[in-house]
């Protein structure tokens, strides 16, 4: 079926190093192991994923599907309870108050706000009732022999574009703006993009002219 109608014009920011000024894989971790200390030696085995990861062994997908293996035997809504308490201690004092003030500037000139991220929607969608979003794409999960199994692929690259035309189902939209703390795919798809760096917003084009 066919869509008609207004171009829907819209923000898209990354969460990680972006908006969150650290690293939610990481951190959400280590406060997942305050809760379950029992967890902790899963350390060693998700440091031997990143190296598979740098050296290109396995994939984003892969690598998601075993980095989080230490939520094993812990059910969706056990992750989101400890979600809920790790975002409500980390909101908003570690958040990029630039970008905040930016989102409130462009939801005034009725630009809808979304956030695409690599992270795991599970435990990251608890945040955004704390900070309202227009959308979230982020990795989709299963809990599935009491362990998590990504849904298609991590919504990471051309992922995080596939995922925000489906969430439109055929609207027309227009990307802005888009920031992140890496370059990727999306900000080139955007009017203007910015890198985060040091939780400054810097322009894009400037980093590719560099």
């Amino acid at each position: 079926m066919e869509h008609t109608g207004e171009e829907v014009r819209i923000a898209v920011f990354d969460l990680n190093g972006t908006f969150y000024n650290k690293h939610s894989k990481d951190e959400f971790f280590k406060f997942i192991c305050a809760k379950e200390p029992s967890k902790a030696p899963y350390f060693f085995q998700m440091a031997y994923y990143e190296i598979l990861k740098k050296l290109h062994q396995i994939s984003k997908t892969e690598f998601k599907e075993n980095f989080f293996n230490y939520l094993d035997h812990l059910s969706p809504g056990q992750v989101h309870a400890y979600a809920e308490e790790f975002w409500a201690q980390e909101y908003p004092a570690n958040f990029n108050q630039a970008l905040q003030n930016r989102f409130a500037e462009l939801k005034k000139d009725s630009v809808q706000v979304y956030c695409a991220t690599g992270a795991l929607e599970l435990y990251v969608s608890p945040l955004f009732r704390l900070y309202p979003v227009d959308g979230l794409v982020g990795t989709r999960v299963k809990y599935e022999n009491e362990t998590y199994k990504v849904i298609g692929k991590a919504c990471k690259d051309e992922e995080k574009i596939l995922r925000l035309d489906a969430l439109f189902h055929g609207k027309p939209y227009r990307i802005v703006e888009a920031y992140s703390d890496s370059k990727e795919v999306i900000l080139n798809e955007a009017e203007k993009a910015y890198l985060v760096e040091d939780k400054e917003l810097v322009p894009y084009k400037e980093q590719l002219e560099a």
